[in-house]
């Protein structure tokens, strides 16, 4: 799916913060006049205006902090049968704890993988 095609379907932009840099923010509105989700490191120095039109998404719990803005409409989990030992959970920190997903809505199976498809529902 295209850049242009997600947006439409989605109705929010997700610039690199690059770009976002590069516009200033588009001075605090985007030209497509639509939200703006920037996954970064850190907020920019200077960024203090607060609205609804630029959430940004930093650190490194960047699934739970999107799922916490309401920002997430689906999860999608490929299981396969492999024991790791050690990882990054998803949603570590999560405090709107517990969320219960609705499905699951998909399941395909292929060759040692399972993949599934959760809706997400978060109050609010």
């Amino acid at each position: 799916m295209s850049t242009a095609m997600l947006q439409r379907a989605t109705s929010r932009s997700s610039p690199s913060p690059r770009l976002f840099d590069m516009t200033n923010g588009w001075g605090g509105r985007h030209p497509m006049d639509v939200p703006v989700v920037v996954v970064t490191h850190s907020v920019p120095k200077g960024w203090e205006r607060e609205n609804d039109w630029f959430v940004f998404v930093t650190d490194g719990t960047i699934a739970a902090q999107v799922i916490q803005a309401g920002l997430l409409d689906e999860v999608h989990v490929d299981l396969v049968p492999v024991l790791l030992g050690d990882g990054s959970p998803l949603f570590a920190d999560l405090k709107i704890a517990p969320v219960q997903p609705e499905g699951p809505t998909s399941v395909v199976e292929g060759k040692g993988v399972t993949h599934l498809a959760y809706k997400v529902q978060t109050a609010g």
